[in-house]
């Protein structure tokens, strides 16, 4: 008899012990669950980062949320995508009430694919998940009585990633080298006379300081000397080399470079105009 209480207590314990921990895996699972559901919930309802593009088109950044398209009775909603992008699969929660169709234009990028949206009735909610080529879209979708959008398309961070490369290096095309700043902010505005191997390229000046642009790297013997022509004086000047860039600090307006002596001497005078 005290035997079978052992064992019944034993098994009573068992099962304790397992109730429990199916609890604890239940309540871990359930927590899991919100904090899945809370971490979608704040990409679904953060703030869209939209704005008015051309014929009163929304344009959403894609992947900062999820957008909401606005869509009412008896009118078409558009939904245009990238160009070039082709679309592999349309799927709406609500496929009774909801009527989705393809449209296709042309573009300089190639064919465009708009999707058409259209409610049975106002007071609806439901999502709808695109797949591409390219992406995934997921949007939600809601009819209103009145007040819908009827165009909607989407910018890419890749896009906007590609066009700021563009400009940076357009920017960097145009900077001339030892000035640091575009070619418009530059003058010049100077001649030059005479035959050297190292005959500057270019020589300009940004209204404070002169560079001379060698066409190829100068060692410190393989550089000119630069002579300030005034009042039939030759004066040495300062300057500094940086890589095949000779930098003046003020601006000259007649000077020469010379290199050699003798038969070997080379020269070349540089004049500045206006």
């Amino acid at each position: 008899m005290f035997n079978t209480i052992k064992i019944r207590a034993g098994v009573g314990a068992i099962a304790l012990i397992a109730a429990s921990l199916a609890l604890s895996t239940a309540t871990a699972a359930d927590q899991n669950a919100q904090r899945g559901t809370a971490l979608s919930s704040q990409w679904q309802n953060q703030a869209a980062v939209m704005t008015r593009g051309a014929d009163g088109t929304v344009i959403y950044l894609y992947g900062e949320t999820q957008p909401t398209v606005i869509c009412a009775p008896l009118q078409l909603c558009e939904i245009a995508l990238q160009a070039g992008e082709a679309v592999r699969d349309v799927l709406v929660g609500d496929t009774v009430r909801w009527q989705v169709e393809p449209a296709s234009s042309g573009s300089p990028e190639g064919p465009r694919i708009h999707l058409i949206v259209k409610p049975a009735e106002a007071g609806l909610k439901t999502s709808m998940v695109v797949t591409t080529s390219r992406r995934t879209y997921h949007i939600n979708l809601e009819s209103r009585s009145s007040g819908y959008m009827a165009r909607v398309a989407f910018t890419y961070p890749e896009d906007i990633r590609q066009q700021i490369a563009a400009v940076n290096q357009r920017i960097e095309a145009s900077i001339i080298p030892g000035a640091g700043v575009p070619a418009e902010n530059l003058n010049f505005n100077f001649s030059m006379s005479g035959n050297a191997r190292w005959k500057p390229t270019r020589i300009y000046t940004d209204g404070m300081k002169t560079y001379i642009q060698f066409p190829g790297h100068l060692g410190s013997g393989d550089a000119p000397i630069l002579f300030i022509q005034s009042g039939g004086q030759q004066q040495i000047v300062n300057y500094r080399l940086n890589g095949n860039m000779m930098i003046v600090d003020y601006l000259i307006d007649r000077a020469v470079l010379v290199s050699g002596v003798g038969n070997q001497q080379q020269r070349v005078t540089i004049q500045r105009r206006g």
